[in-house]
């Protein structure tokens, strides 16, 4: 099963006051396995970002000047989600945007939902910790997972985050199973190494009657504070 964590960053909250994407992170997960496989890329929206909306992810319209437009990160961000399941922290938001983006486009392509399942990890954490803060930072918390290097939102970073709380959500990690490879591997290094007939005997070192005599007053001893339940004297018994 492939699926994509996938976040945004945007210039304000609405795309229907004309706000735009201005950075996509996606990471790929395949059988509940995080891989190295990334799709990142900051975008120049055309337009000014909301002083509210910097404060956030700290992108500012310098940094974004030199960046292409959507148009030009198009098919390839099509080509890396198209037949995954997007895993995403309120979906409607930046399915909202990326809908929105597209429409601008003189494209046949409608929605998402089209071409991919989607996934909300808010509504699965609603339903698991009803009347809990379920924002990011605070799953983070509630599931132990190291945040502090994110001191302010990044589309890559927080998918990243989200992938980690969406496994510990869903019942944890299970790319600790081994794979058929690992598992071939594990069963070759697990065949009996038979020595050979001709090997040197090994030396028996046999205790000398010093410690014995040490070993059986340590065993008294133990036998006297248990109150009689020394194991190993019961063992001998």
């Amino acid at each position: 099963m492939r699926q994509i964590i996938l976040d945004t960053e945007t210039t304000g909250l609405n795309p229907a006051d004309g706000h735009r994407i201005i950075e996509i992170g996606c990471v790929e997960m395949i059988d509940r396995r995080l891989t190295e496989n990334r799709f990142h890329v900051y975008i120049n929206p055309d337009r000014e970002i909301d002083e509210g909306a910097i404060e956030v992810h700290g992108i500012t319209n310098e940094f974004l000047a030199d960046r292409p437009r959507f148009k030009d990160i198009a098919d390839d961000f099509l080509a890396f989600i198209k037949g995954g399941e997007l895993i995403i922290h309120n979906a409607p938001f930046d399915v909202g945007f990326i809908d929105s983006e597209f429409s601008l486009l003189d494209s046949a392509f409608k929605s998402v939902q089209t071409i991919c399942s989607v996934v909300d990890t808010l509504i699965l954490a609603r339903k698991k910790h009803p009347g809990q803060r379920n924002s990011l930072d605070a799953l983070c918390r509630r599931y132990g997972i190291d945040n502090s290097h994110r001191d302010l939102h990044g589309a890559l970073l927080d998918a990243e985050i989200l992938g980690d709380v969406y496994l510990m959500m869903t019942g944890g990690q299970t790319s600790l199973l081994l794979d058929e490879q690992e598992a071939r591997e594990a069963q070759g290094s697990s065949q009996i190494n038979r020595l050979p007939n001709d090997r040197p005997r090994l030396k028996v070192i046999r205790c000398a009657d010093e410690e014995l005599q040490a070993h059986e007053k340590s065993l008294e001893m133990i036998d006297k504070v248990s109150g009689g339940n020394c194991l190993w004297t019961t063992k001998l018994q």
